[in-house]
């Protein structure tokens, strides 16, 4: 069975809303992830290069800061990636955000408290410095943006295009409602995983 891992957003878990929805759009016919990611940057991308490295998953796909991590994660690891309304300056996201913070979906941990501060903008501010340096021709091509017209967050996409080549739009805000998850997202994570996954799962739908 294929194998799809889903990076949620800083204030997201693996059972906010787009995480839940892609799992019950593809179930019986791939296996989707969908983990908590830790808070801070490195741990977070440590995590998921332990995670791919065990699963050997077909694909990625994030939202907003689960994004920033997948562009950065997909070509090291040769797999395509949908990045949904990708946040690549999260230091401009956190610096007005500093203090004490809650997680917006349930964590496996039972822990819905976290803090913003100094250090970790400092983390962010690192990784952002280096976030295409493993951009090549192939991920240009493989690697797909996804931007909510009603966004209020990320407004990226001119800089995603300055790296990637395919850039698509949907009617809808930075978090995807389950039904523009369905509606969206999941023809595009068809199209990005091959036809043999869309005659499968879907024989009837055409991808679009």
């Amino acid at each position: 069975m294929r194998k799809i891992v889903f990076l949620h957003g800083l204030y997201a878990s693996g059972q906010c809303v787009p995480a839940v929805a892609l799992r019950e759009a593809f179930e019986g016919c791939a296996e989707v992830l969908t983990p908590d990611l830790p808070l801070h940057p490195q741990e977070a991308v440590t995590f998921i290069r332990q995670l791919c490295d065990k699963e050997h998953p077909d694909m990625l796909v994030g939202n907003s800061c689960g994004s920033f991590y997948a562009q950065m994660i997909a070509p090291t690891i040769g797999v395509p990636a949908l990045l949904g309304n990708p946040h690549f300056k999260m230091t401009e996201f956190l610096k007005p955000r500093i203090g004490a913070q809650q997680y917006k979906s349930p964590r496996m941990n039972g822990c819905q408290d976290f803090v913003i501060d100094e250090q970790l903008i400092n983390e962010f501010a690192t990784m952002e410095a280096h976030q295409f340096d493993h951009c090549n021709d192939h991920s240009k091509e493989c690697v797909w943006g996804l931007f909510g017209e009603q966004d209020n967050l990320a407004h990226f996409e001119s800089l995603f295009l300055e790296h990637y080549t395919h850039s698509f739009h949907f009617p809808g805000g930075h978090t995807p409602t389950a039904e523009e998850v369905k509606t969206w997202y999941v023809p595009l994570i068809k199209q990005l995983m091959g036809e043999d996954l869309s005659k499968t799962c879907f024989p009837d739908t055409a991808c679009t």
